[in-house]
């Protein structure tokens, strides 16, 4: 790196007196052997290793884009590497940097090249950031590779980066860091020298918690971890108890286990609140989920299920908007997921409710178990190909848009089915209307069976 003066005092200062940075900084990995969680970007021959290992010619290491949530190691990674590689290192942020830093690094990097044969790393955090001409200013240095670029961001970049810097780039998503890797992360900082160096215990039960807290983020995790154990130490405490962990973060222990009953018992109650149109009730299973760390595409999916399940036609915009709530939130992530589910939670508890659909597709699956199927009517058969007129396949065959009200009187389910009318639509919300179409066509197909049984 090339710090100015006042950060070089802060590094001299922490180097002096390690416990003057944040727990998350302390702790940051010094070789790549030491970073937890995404194992994919780091097997052998990968860019990332290839930075740190210094290969070049050629076919030398590309610059690079990491997206992923907060927490993940993006500016770890970027750390490790201006660590482990003999290259000039530069970090810059798209908060506090504009065109003018960007082009003043370039120039400094084309002259290292040239005079010392020296090579630079740029590491750009917030890249999404900067806008469309700030980013432009990077393409030729990236293209000619005077810098090689380490770029992170958390947001989308097929939305929030140019597509020539994507192009001259490799994408590179993060994960979020699982239980497993947070727990050894935590473990790890409790006992080591540049951590906590065994001044306390952290129980499972406050570990637990702890995890639940995170939602795969370490450097949230080691935040708490080191508020906690600040207010453990000054009161003479030997471990970190649930009751101090709660107290120093301020977010109760929600009792939800991700892989036991009270995962599926508390996603059963955000359902049944909302099919019951309890909008409070569904909210605060919904709170309890996202507290308790849930996976916000779970949630998503749930709710998905819920506007087809349980709304149906009586609200047709209910299922768009699940499913763009689902989308929104594989985009952004927590914690502004939680507005997002929030929004899709509050429309679908107030809207109309209307089984029919699920009662309908339920009541056809069933007879065709039972096996009342029976060969497709010969005029609805496809009459495409070679020979098929032989057959009789397609001939006789109405086509409805010939005919004035676009409905013809034909045949067009299996004999053993012809009269069986699966879909009974409620009066309720916009479902009503569906109610007078569907008895309106069925009188004009001549459709006069009686509706089968649905429980």
């Amino acid at each position: 790196m090339e710090p100015d003066l006042f950060t070089a005092a802060a590094e001299d200062r922490q180097e002096k007196d390690p416990s003057s940075s944040p727990l998350a900084v302390r702790m940051r990995p010094r070789v790549l052997d030491e970073v937890v969680g995404q194992q994919h970007l780091l097997k052998p021959g990968s860019p990332l290793r290839r930075l740190v290992e210094g290969s070049g010619g050629p076919a030398g290491a590309s610059s690079v884009i990491l997206w992923g949530p907060p927490g993940t190691g993006k500016t770890t990674l970027a750390y490790v590497v201006s660590k482990a590689t003999n290259k000039r290192f530069v970090e810059l942020s798209a908060i506090t940097a504009g065109v003018k830093e960007v082009r003043a690094v370039i120039e400094s990097a084309r002259r290292a090249t040239g005079g010392f044969g020296k090579e630079t790393v740029l590491f750009l955090d917030e890249i999404h950031r900067f806008s469309k001409a700030q980013q432009d200013s990077l393409l030729p240095a990236v293209e000619n590779r005077w810098v090689t670029l380490i770029a992170a961001t958390t947001e989308n970049p097929y939305f929030s980066i140019i597509s020539p810097l994507l192009s001259r780039s490799l994408l590179l998503t993060l994960e979020s860091l699982t239980d497993d890797d947070l727990r050894d992360l935590l473990r790890r900082a409790l006992t080591d020298e540049r951590g906590l160096g065994g001044a306390v215990t952290l129980p499972a039960d406050a570990e637990a918690h702890l995890l639940r807290i995170a939602g795969g983020d370490a450097r949230r995790a080691l935040t708490a971890l080191e508020a906690a154990a600040g207010a453990a130490i000054a009161t003479g405490e030997a471990e970190i108890t649930l009751e101090t962990l709660e107290a120093t973060v301020d977010r109760a222990a929600v009792k939800y286990d991700r892989d036991g009953d009270q995962h599926y018992d508390v996603a059963s109650a955000l359902i049944k609140s909302i099919r019951g149109s309890d909008v409070d009730a569904a909210l605060h299973y919904l709170a309890r989920m996202i507290e308790a760390g849930e996976d916000p595409r779970f949630i998503a999916r749930r709710l998905m299920i819920s506007a087809s399940e349980d709304i149906g036609l009586a609200d047709p915009t209910a299922l768009p908007t699940a499913v763009a709530a689902a989308q929104a939130v594989a985009m952004i992530g927590f914690p502004e997921a939680a507005l997002t589910l929030s929004h899709a939670t509050i429309a679908l508890a107030l809207a109309p409710k209307s089984n029919a659909a699920t009662l309908a597709i339920s009541a056809a699956q069933d007879d065709v178990r039972r096996g009342l199927a029976g060969p497709v009517p010969a005029h609805l058969r496809d009459g495409h190909y070679k020979g098929a007129a032989k057959l009789g396949h397609a001939q006789g065959y109405v086509y409805p848009h010939d005919v004035q009200g676009g409905i013809a009187a034909q045949q067009y389910a299996p004999d053993a089915v012809r009269d069986r009318q699966y879909y009974t639509p409620t009066r309720y919300g916009a479902e009503a209307r569906y109610a007078d179409v569907v008895e309106r066509v069925r009188e004009r197909l001549g459709r006069s069976g009686e509706g089968v049984e649905q429980a």
